[in-house]
């Protein structure tokens, strides 16, 4: 056994309070198929900085290690853990990303194919620290991998912070373009928000020959940097009225409205407005709601257009190896490293998240050993 009994971990006691650095313990025996890795480092979501806020609409069990979008490296192994969820060989040394679990076994799992609505899953961040296997989250000097997650082996010229955002955020977006079809080179896509995934999908979405890419959000810095990975014309959600959207969208467009939109602003009051301005047949993709917040719309309006309005919630393993597979191919096709907005230490963790939370950072790295 080359790792110690105990390591460093930001955990939420409390929702919204100042997070402590703890020590938590590491389990000293594995079990079959399990890994222990030391965390390399651990990218911010802003999922993260919901759930420290206590604005999920998802049961979390507190007291929790914070963070679920991470890369490490094995230091050890269980019995039956020497190959990763697609048949790539694992040893010691080797860095991997991994899933929330799924049990393969209930109705969702076996029968709709659909293992993120598996009714006994479990999520990392979501799970106490106070009982076994304790490291269930990102935001640690080491990680646990239960036997139920899925991993994948990061090959060695990936760079770990790609490596890191791919295990959430860009297996989210993957997820979301796989379930919503394939886009055509006569499409228009619509990006409602320009955070992270709003981003990563333009660059997706460019990648895959979509005619005509729009972007909606802010602030200018990220509405530059949407143009950079693709997009076409974009949309300042802060200097336009809705009528001023409507009409440029319509412009560009000729009349119709885009073909495909993707929500991934997080902002209740997108998915109404994302309604009025697809154009009749199109598709809509519904990513970024996780709140309780509710909006009223008309029914009708999807009915009399003739719209696909459909929902992602995270993603299975296949498409964290499908994130991994496209970064790997396009790495110096899309500005990956742009959306790296700085480096912190474990320690700084608050002072992190309160620059997430005002919208100062896209995508700032965690290194727990710092």
């Amino acid at each position: 056994m080359d790792y110690p009994r105990s390591c460093y971990a930001a955990v939420v006691r409390e929702f919204g309070k100042e997070i402590e650095i703890e020590e938590v313990p590491i389990p000293q025996e594995l079990e079959d198929r399990a890994l222990l890795v030391k965390i390399e480092c651990a990218s911010i979501c802003g999922t993260d900085v919901h759930l420290w806020e206590g604005s999920l609409s998802i049961k979390v069990d507190l007291p929790v290690i914070l963070g679920h979008e991470m890369v490490g490296r094995v230091v050890a192994m269980g019995r039956h853990a020497d190959v990763d969820s697609v048949g790539q060989s694992l040893k010691i040394g080797d860095r991997v990303i991994w899933s929330h679990t799924n049990c393969g076994s209930c109705y969702y799992c076996t029968v709709e194919k659909q293992p993120t609505l598996c009714v006994n899953r479990k999520g990392y961040m979501y799970e106490t620290m106070e009982k076994p296997p304790y490291l269930m989250g990102g935001f640690a000097q080491y990680g646990y991998v239960v036997p139920e997650s899925g991993r994948i082996r990061i090959p060695d010229r990936i760079d770990e912070r790609l490596a890191s955002l791919s295990s959430c955020a860009f297996r989210s977006v993957i997820s979301a373009m796989d379930q919503t079809g394939p886009i055509r080179n006569t499409d228009t896509v619509l990006i409602q928000g320009t955070g992270p995934l709003g981003l990563l999908a333009i660059g997706v979405a460019k990648i895959s020959g979509a005619k005509n890419i729009i972007a909606i959000g802010a602030p200018d810095l990220r509405l530059d940097m949407a143009k950079e990975f693709g997009a076409d014309q974009v949309i300042s959600i802060e200097k336009t009225g809705y009528k001023e959207r409507m009409e440029r969208i319509k412009d560009a467009t000729n009349g119709r409205g885009p073909d495909v939109v993707f929500e991934f602003s997080g902002n209740v009051k997108a998915f109404a407005e994302g309604l009025d301005l697809i154009a009749p047949g199109g598709r809509y993709m519904v990513v970024g709601q996780l709140g309780d917040d509710t909006v009223q719309i008309p029914p009708s309006m999807i009915t009399k257009k003739n719209l696909r309005v459909m929902g992602s919630f995270s993603g299975d393993i296949s498409h964290y190896w499908k994130a991994i597979q496209f970064i790997e191919k396009h790495q110096h096709d899309l500005p990956f490293h742009k959306l790296i907005s700085n480096e912190y230490s474990l320690k700084d963790i608050n002072t992190a998240l309160k620059r997430m939370q005002s919208f100062q950072e896209i995508k700032p790295v965690l290194y727990p050993w710092k």
